[in-house]
């Protein structure tokens, strides 16, 4: 059965009431090819959405020309619905979104000229078709949630269900394991801090004596790879998505033509052009420089690191306390150095979960057991740090039971009976609206049948 909760990502253009429209881009002749209500769905619209999902790599299961325009109806009743129950969603989520997105896109393309060329719309334009399309996903989200809201199987329900599934029904629930780490960063020598600051303050004396230009020398030099191919531009955010030290220096900056002091974060040191403000949000440009750690440091954290596993080892030392005594992880250390599974928010992890350096670690120790320091990248930072990793608890891959697996369970049956409440709602919903489909437009085979009613 398909996931009935999953509404494809669908641009909707704006409500179409003529039967032809003339496409001054490609100046050829749109047409309306299905009428929900009172919201027509185009032609261009379906093909929109055809190219974007080449574009990301989306697969369509079945004919794009009937799975997209049905998927775009389906749309247009959760959001009927959804204005009838005064549905709204908060616009700057929907504008972080937007901004992340267009990002992406630019960074995927190469410059905002390239996506302009290929969606053959100015940034502007892509920018507003994108807003109606996060915020329709967003309002379509609520809306089921809402829908979805009073389903809450009881513990005898779930192992009713768990009892009915044929054997090859029952998933296998992967090997999982829970892992704890302790890291430090190696110590960066006073003299390349000093390199580092002395370099920002070249390009910003270059910038401010017009000798070059900020964009360029971040193109040339920021260590921010992604920013640095858009000359170091980060697009428009809010202060909370940026961290501290960055956004308290970034919010106030003023005169376009300066440039900030320098910056300290976790992910290194900064210069901060201003670009643009519009109410809540900032759009900037930086530039990033790392210091660099030699062989010499990376020894001498692996020494210290092998110090502290033997208090563990060998002096019996708590792990957890270890953590709180020499941990420099602010993101596990209030927890005694276990690591949370960003996709789930739980602790375990499934081994392709976890990066491949800890993963290789992981995979050969013991319940308890206790790995040699090593290096590594640090990917939310792009940093190099040392770690040690302790295999807190370690479950094998089986077949999913009442016993170890209640909440998979739980969870499969409350999907299950959401997307049949889903399903029925769509399916009534099919006979209570007004739908109209171009006869040429007709000759699918849907997933809901009900369309053509007419």
């Amino acid at each position: 059965m398909r996931n009935k909760l999953l509404i494809i990502g669908l641009l909707v253009l704006g409500n179409w009431f003529s039967s032809e429209v003339v496409i001054a881009q490609d100046n050829v002749i749109d047409e309306v090819i299905w009428i929900v209500g009172e919201e027509a769905i185009l032609r261009s619209e379906v093909e929109e959405e055809r190219l974007r999902a080449q574009y990301e790599g989306q697969p369509i299961a079945g004919d794009p020309y009937c799975v997209i325009p049905e998927q775009l109806a389906i749309q247009k009743l959760f959001l009927h619905q959804a204005e009838l129950d005064s549905i709204e969603v908060n616009e700057s989520s929907v504008s972080g979104q937007v901004d992340m997105r267009m990002n992406y896109y630019i960074s995927q393309i190469g410059s905002k000229e390239k996506m302009e060329e290929y969606f053959r719309k100015t940034s502007s334009e892509i920018r507003e078709e994108m807003m109606t399309m996060v915020r329709n996903q967003m309002i379509i989200q609520q809306m089921q949630a809402k829908l979805t809201e009073n389903i809450n199987p009881t513990p005898a329900e779930i192992r009713r269900y768990y009892n009915s599934l044929p054997q090859d029904s029952i998933p296998m629930v992967p090997a999982q394991v829970e892992v704890q780490i302790l890291s430090i960063e190696p110590t960066v020598p006073l003299e390349e801090t000093e390199r580092i600051k002395t370099r920002l303050r070249e390009f910003t004396e270059r910038v401010h004596s017009g000798s070059a230009d900020f964009s360029m020398l971040a193109r040339l030099y920021s260590e921010d790879v992604e920013s640095a191919k858009r000359g170091g531009e980060l697009g428009f955010v809010g202060k909370g998505q940026l961290v501290s030290e960055f956004a308290n220096v970034a919010f106030n900056l003023t005169d376009p033509k300066r440039v900030s002091r320098i910056v300290q974060t976790e992910y290194g040191y900064h210069i901060i052009q201003l670009i643009e403000k519009k109410g809540d949000r900032i759009n900037c440009r930086h530039i990033l420089l790392k210091p660099r750690v030699s062989v010499d440091d990376k020894v001498r954290a692996v020494e210290r690191l092998d110090s502290i596993r033997g208090l563990v080892v060998d002096s019996g030392m708590v792990f957890e306390l270890a953590v709180a005594q020499f941990s420099e992880d602010k993101n596990t250390m209030m927890s005694g150095g276990t690591m949370t599974n960003m996709n789930t928010g739980a602790s375990k992890f499934e081994y392709q979960d976890l990066p491949p350096e800890i993963a290789k670690q992981i995979y050969v120790l013991k319940e308890g057991e206790v790995s040699q320091p090593f290096a590594m990248v640090d990917r939310t930072k792009n940093k190099e740090i040392c770690a040690i990793v302790r295999l807190k608890s370690k479950r094998d891959a089986h077949k999913a039971n009442l016993v170890d697996d209640f909440q998979v369970i739980r969870d499969m049956y409350a999907q299950k009976l959401s997307g049949e409440l889903i399903d029925k709602w769509i399916r009534d919903k099919q006979q209570e609206i007004y739908v109209s489909i171009d006869p040429s437009w007709r000759g699918c085979d849907f997933q809901y049948p009900g369309w053509v009613h007419e």
